[in-house]
């Protein structure tokens, strides 16, 4: 599982022109499932997101985390993470989750943050979306499972 976290001023997500999320100070996370990912494994990645303490305390220091500041998720699936470049110019997703274990997957980590974080929006799996955020830093943390 990859989940890239973007510390953002404001976030938000429109499909066929119209806003499906919008968060003010947090986090917007892009979040690709592969194909060996797990409920446990989504748990692990959710509980280092939560406690990452990447927002600045009142001596500049980036000592707080997302509930110290009040931050809100915006969480948008993105299988392309699992993009491999290594042979020729078209990326293979062969190590993608399938679409219907990664859109479970998804919308697991969705409802396990609504039970950790006050304000949490969402794009629509498998959707054509546009993103557009205010990236504050600018701050960005890619979090891979295999590496946790």
């Amino acid at each position: 599982m990859r989940f890239v976290i973007q510390r953002v001023t404001n976030a938000k997500v429109t499909i066929n022109h119209e806003i499906r999320g919008q968060i003010g100070k947090g986090f917007l996370v892009l979040i690709g499932v592969g194909e060996d990912d797990t409920p446990e494994i989504a748990d692990k990645m959710i509980r280092k997101m939560i406690h990452l303490r990447l927002f600045e305390d009142e001596n500049g220091k980036t000592n707080l985390a997302l509930k110290d500041v009040g931050g809100s998720l915006l969480l948008i699936s993105q299988f392309t993470l699992y993009a491999d470049c290594k042979k020729g110019n078209r990326p293979s997703f062969v190590k993608a989750g399938a679409p219907d274990m990664a859109k479970q997957l998804y919308e697991y980590i969705i409802e396990k943050c609504k039970e950790e974080v006050d304000i949490v929006e969402q794009g629509e799996f498998g959707a054509d979306m546009k993103v557009e955020l205010l990236n504050d830093g600018p701050f960005t943390i890619v979090l891979d499972s295999d590496e946790l």
